[in-house]
Formats: C-alpha cells, structure tokens, sequence
C-alpha cells in the first residue's frame, strides 16, 4: 500500500494549478487516483473514494475543505512524499483535466461506470457513501 496520502496529493495539484473550487479539487484527486492505477498499476494514495451525489469525494480531504468554496492551499500534507513518477501522473491528469471546471469534471464523473456503479440503487441526489473500487477504475479507465 502506498504511503502518499491524498492531502499530500492535493498539496501538489495546488502548488502546480493554483487556486480552484473544492469541487475541482475533489474531481482532479479522482482522475489522479483512476490513471495511477491504469498507467503506474498502483494506487497513488491510502484514503478511499465515495461515490457521492455530486461524483467522488474523499471525505478525509471534504472535512478539511468543509464551508470553502475555492482553495488556494493546503495546511497538511507533504509533497515530497511523491515520487517522480507520481508526479508525473498527476501533470499528466491536469494537462487533461486542469482546463475543465469542477462542474464539468462532476457533469463527467457522472457518465463513467465506476461513479454510476457505485451508486446503485440511489436516487440522483440521494446522499450515499458506497466506495468506488481501484478495480473499477483500472477496468474502466483503462479501457478508454
């Protein structure tokens, strides 16, 4: 299991990407953990992702960021936790994804299989906490 935890991850996307909404914050953590575990076959951090109404969420950094709506910095975490290859990872995720708004990357996350599977048998907006597998994201996303 790996070391890197997601708050030393999120340290790292600010520090490259500049200030963004929680949202796009939470949605960028999500496509770094889903091409880790396709390109790297690992996963780039510990904490687990819930598949909430309004698309993946990792709590632990949601209670740090709770009643903020844009974030410029992050208090915890380390960025020299990350290797060069996790780095390289998480450039290649925000020369993707950073362009896009955290509505869009949420209006996306909600299309994809490992979101939508985790969320059966949920009302769209129905609060729910299930986990979205490293499984189903490697198979989706290496897939595409």
């Amino acid at each position: 299991m790996t070391k890197v935890s997601a708050h030393d991850v999120a340290k790292y996307i600010l520090k490259q990407a500049g200030g963004m909404t929680a949202m796009k914050l939470q949605k960028l953590l999500y496509y770094c953990q889903a091409w880790s575990l396709v390109w790297d076959e690992a996963p780039l951090f510990k904490e687990e992702i819930e598949a909430w109404a309004n698309g993946p969420i990792i709590s632990e950094i949601y209670q740090a960021h709770k009643g903020k709506f844009n974030i410029t910095s992050w208090k915890t975490g380390s960025i020299e936790k990350l290797n060069k290859t996790q780095k390289e990872t998480i450039d290649k995720v925000l020369d993707f994804y950073n362009k896009k708004t955290g509505q869009w990357l949420s209006e996306l996350t909600h299309r994809e299989s490992p979101w939508k599977d985790a969320r059966k048998g949920l009302l769209p907006g129905e609060r729910g906490s299930a986990k979205i597998s490293h499984a189903s994201m490697a198979e989706y996303y290496s897939g595409l």
